[in-house]
């Protein structure tokens, strides 16, 4: 076994997801909103549901002087986050976005990437975005479109459940919950947010192969559950079947050399509290 190897079975799915889908697709999205949303220099900001951190470090190595906060209900995710070294400090806290451990109107940014989606009750994690903001702050946010829209989502789900049962799939699909922007814009209006724009938008996602696709999917997100317990030998055979379904699944034009390019869709959303 390779000293790479070794690492990857001894990481936990915090790191493997730090190292592997935040450059891959997390830092695309970040790079994305924030260009977006364009936070000015001073300006107090917080990322919900932050995750290892990727939105709110990329802040920080810019020319950024206001506070800068993370905050999530995954204590494993924050320990990674703080074990990264940043240009400027970040805050790092536990809490839940349906009941933010802040202050009304403490900050004038909130970024919520990707995170949306898996709050039990949105409507109440929108209000307490609009709770913690000041009078004309903004929000930026994200989440997935219909999993149709993203290609290799949907093959590896399709080939997922083909080899693992019909609700292997359920935590992937639950990252896809919101196939109309007018159900994210509705939702924004409804918690107190005015000037609610919401784009569909398209990035292009690289990975060295479908196999590399599918492997970063059951190792390094919750998904990794469904193969606990099994042997590095038997985990890898069904991961290697489940890339194969999947590769056979796409055009090939996603497909050239072995590495995988695929577009992937999210309704990106900017609005502001009156």
């Amino acid at each position: 076994m390779s000293a790479h190897e070794h690492w990857e079975m001894n990481a936990s799915a915090p790191e493997l997801y730090e190292r592997y889908l935040v450059p891959a697709i997390t830092s695309v999205w970040a790079a994305d909103l924030l260009d977006r949303l364009r936070v000015e220099p001073q300006e107090s900001v917080l990322d919900i549901a932050c995750g290892t951190g990727a939105v709110i470090r990329r802040l920080a190595t810019v020319a950024h002087g206001g506070r800068l906060v993370g905050t999530d209900l995954n204590a494993a995710m924050l320990k990674i986050a703080r074990s990264i070294n940043t240009e400027r400090p970040i805050e790092w806290v536990e809490g839940s976005a349906l009941d933010l451990p802040f202050s009304a109107k403490s900050f004038d940014v909130v970024l919520c990437q990707l995170g949306l989606q898996f709050f039990p009750d949105r409507p109440l994690a929108l209000r307490e975005m609009v709770r913690v903001l000041r009078p004309g702050g903004r929000v930026g946010l994200s989440v997935y479109s219909a999993i149709e829209r993203t290609p290799a989502a949907y093959a590896f789900v399709r080939a997922l459940d083909r080899r693992l049962g019909p609700d292997s799939s359920r935590t992937k699909r639950a990252e896809h919950v919101f196939p109309d922007p007018d159900e994210v814009k509705s939702l924004m209006e409804g918690a107190g947010f005015s000037d609610v724009n919401v784009a569909a938008v398209t990035k292009q996602i690289n990975f060295p192969s479908m196999l590399d696709y599918v492997r970063f999917q059951l190792i390094a997100t919750p998904m990794a559950n469904l193969l606990k317990g099994a042997e590095a030998p038997e985990r890898d055979a069904v991961i290697a079947s489940i890339a194969a379904d999947a590769a056979s699944r796409l055009d090939d034009g996603m497909l050239r050399d072995g590495r995988l390019s695929f577009p992937q869709e999210s309704q990106v959303a900017i609005a502001t509290v009156p």
